[in-house]
């Protein structure tokens, strides 16, 4: 009866061994997933990565995507007297030291577009915006380059 308990528990002991090769060669050709797992992960959809939050866009790409009267903010965030010598039309003006409390006067619902004047204030609003939960952020950069292209000015 030993001899039969012996080859029973070898018996036992080689499938044990022989299934944890299946399962360790499939883990191994399936990056990871078991071989029988594998067709199911290729039906399962693909997670859509996020867009980016903030997008540079440069003042060709702003008239070919807004210049058509597409509904978004453009965004001044250049001090009141810098606004007033001269600014992109259609812009409105809050200072990026007052975009913080003004955020109520900002859409989170459509695309918001941001310039200064060289794009270091337009990149610090953008962060603020993105901090406060806005997705459609553009930053134009500065009204210096945007002049420099042969773009109007008001």
């Amino acid at each position: 009866m030993q001899a039969k308990m012996t080859s029973r528990y070898r018996y036992m002991v080689l499938t044990f061994v022989v299934a944890g090769l299946v399962f360790a060669l499939g883990a191994c050709a399936g990056g990871g997933q078991p071989a029988a797992s594998a067709p199911a992960a290729a039906a399962q959809p693909v997670a859509q990565v996020p867009a980016k939050v903030n997008t540079k866009i440069t003042p060709a790409d702003y008239q070919a995507q807004f210049g058509a009267g597409a509904d978004h903010l453009l965004l001044d965030v250049r001090t009141p007297e810098e606004f007033n010598s001269g600014h992109i039309p259609g812009a409105v003006n809050i200072s990026v030291d007052q975009l913080a409390q003004r955020l109520n006067e900002v859409p989170q619902d459509k695309p918001v577009v941001l310039y200064c004047r060289s794009g270091n204030r337009s990149n610090q609003a953008a962060q603020i915006l993105d901090q406060a939960g806005y997705t459609q952020i553009y930053d134009l950069g500065g009204i210096i380059t945007w002049q420099q292209q042969g773009y109007p000015v008001e």
